[in-house]
């Protein structure tokens, strides 16, 4: 795996060879930020980055300058990685890690954020309800300026709230072809790279129309 654009580009993540993580490919990797830097810039979006895993996705919002992204990962072996990765690129104050299960964070978060990236087990029981949960987590919005969370294992109280932020942003779901959310609200768009599906949710007044390009 390594960072295909950015201030980190060419930098290689390494992980163990005993983790078990899906990783996305550079070709969807690289077919997803075409997308989002030519609708947004990522310079000035918040993002969290849901199953995080090695971090692959995380990284690579961080070198093509996103001033502030979260990863939430349940397992302790790869949230370390993480938190060493992201210290080892120099983007430790960037980078974040919150060891916890998603779905419990999801409960407690009272940040914002403007784009949240999920990339749950392939076979994860209601992989299809992850869109929809989301969206009830009111997480969606303009971000504090000041990190989520410096806890790698935070409580309610840890995680930092945004006053006034509406429930406006995106949602980017990576999903295998066997799932299909053209009826989940707020949906835009699905693109297939190779075996990689991504959905997109558009959870916003002001993006209606987000930008895909037909290809």
């Amino acid at each position: 795996m390594r960072i295909i654009s950015g201030t980190l580009k060419g930098r290689v993540l390494t992980p163990p060879k005993s983790f078990a993580a899906h990783p996305t490919t550079d070709y969807a990797k690289e077919g997803l930020f075409n997308i989002l830097e030519n609708s947004l810039d990522l310079s000035a979006v918040s993002v969290l980055d849901l199953f995080s895993g090695s971090g692959n996705i995380a990284f690579e919002f961080a070198s093509r300058g996103c001033p502030s992204v979260v990863c939430v990962e349940m397992d302790p072996a790869y949230a370390r990685f993480i938190s060493k990765t992201a210290e080892s690129f120099g983007v430790a104050d960037r980078v974040r890690v919150v060891r916890n299960n998603v779905f419990d964070f999801l409960n407690i978060c009272t940040s914002r954020f403007h784009i949240v990236f999920a990339d749950p087990p392939y076979d994860l029981p209601g992989l299809e309800l992850l869109p929809q949960k989301i969206m009830q987590a009111d997480i969606l919005g303009p971000a504090a300026d000041t990190p989520a969370t410096d806890a790698i294992e935070p409580t309610a109280g840890a995680i930092e709230a945004t006053a006034g932020a509406n429930n406006e942003g995106l949602i980017v779901l990576e999903h295998p072809a066997a799932y299909s959310f053209s009826n989940t609200p707020s949906f835009q768009k699905t693109r297939k790279y190779g075996h990689v599906h991504f959905s997109f949710f558009a959870v916003s007044k002001t993006l209606p129309t987000f930008a895909l390009p037909n290809k």
